[in-house]
């Protein structure tokens, strides 16, 4: 396989201009959507990204490229749980920014899983699509998680659903790739599927993904958000309802945040909060949503649980 450092080397920028931008899509933290066309080849439409990297002395930074030569040898695996990036394109020049406009252009599908719950019927998914989608999800974060990304925005609207039904992860890697300056604890980016570890200003690692894919998997059930906080310390109350108040050994120390000033409670099942939840799913998120981060499976172990080895219920 190509090493990234030789990958960055070698990696020319297509122009822009060879892609006609058809209209927004969306804009997120990390950059604006928009639904184009490929000049080349008129009839494949595509979804571009449009976002600012910081240039350094010697120009775009060395970090950047290498996390664009990880994402582009990613593609090499077609992964049917990961949204394809099918180049990388630069546009202008801010001088007084000094920053570059780059674009990345994956595959369009047409819907986000967001879009697909409201779609539904009032009686909701099936267990088996369920169950597939759920296995889909954690499927895609497996496969980043053994190449060391983590995607650190996992939510619905960062789920693509294809004309088939299928589930792929989109916006994998680009928080970090793209905005590494940027906190994930700033208020652009969605509270309600934020783990308690970020929440508390803590050390991070891929079990946040974990956390994040819970809360959707929950959402997918019940079709409505498992934590809507409405503020940083409502987001920390609501989990708490599930988990528990920390013990004092449990709270981290040094935060400007105190455990006092939180409601003494007992954990609860996932169950409780998500009745649509069978005997399976409700063990797996109740595993998934461990406050503690290192008691919570990996990817590959949430496959191997019983709710995706057992028909659906």
């Amino acid at each position: 396989m190509t090493s990234v450092k030789s990958m960055c080397e070698n990696m020319p920028f297509r122009a822009s201009t060879n892609y006609e931008e058809l209209n927004e899509i969306g804009t997120g933290a990390y950059g604006t959507v928009y639904k184009a066309i490929d000049k080349q080849n008129p009839t494949r439409v595509v979804a571009i990204k449009k976002v600012r990297v910081k240039l350094t002395d010697d120009g775009v930074p060395m970090s950047t490229l290498r996390e664009i030569g990880v994402l582009k040898q990613l593609d090499q695996f077609s992964h049917p749980n990961i949204v394809k990036l099918i180049d990388v394109c630069h546009g202008q020049r801010l001088e007084k920014e000094q920053q570059l406009v780059l674009y990345l252009v994956f595959e369009h599908l047409e819907q986000d899983l967001a879009e697909y719950i409201q779609r539904l019927p009032s009686s909701g998914m099936s267990s088996h699509t369920l169950q597939r989608l759920s296995r889909e999800l954690m499927t895609g974060v497996d496969f980043l998680h053994s190449h060391r990304i983590i995607h650190r925005d996992l939510k619905p609207q960062n789920l693509l659903v294809s004309a088939s039904g299928h589930l792929k992860l989109a916006d994998f890697g680009l928080a970090k790739t793209y905005d590494f300056e940027m906190k994930l604890t700033s208020v652009v980016v969605t509270l309600w599927y934020r783990a308690p570890e970020v929440l508390l200003n803590q050390p991070y690692s891929s079990a946040l993904d974990i956390w994040s894919a819970a809360c959707i998997i929950a959402e997918m059930f019940s079709r409505e958000p498992l934590f809507p906080g409405a503020s940083e310390k409502n987001q920390l109350d609501r989990i708490f309802d599930l988990t528990g108040r920390p013990s004092s050994n449990a709270w981290p120390a040094g935060i400007s945040i105190s455990r006092e000033s939180f409601a003494q409670r007992s954990s609860k099942q996932p169950r409780e909060l998500c009745p649509y939840l069978c005997e399976y799913s409700n063990d797996l998120l109740a595993q998934m949503l461990a406050f503690d981060p290192r008691s919570r499976p990996s990817a590959l172990e949430c496959l191997h649980h019983d709710y995706f080895t057992q028909e659906p219920l």
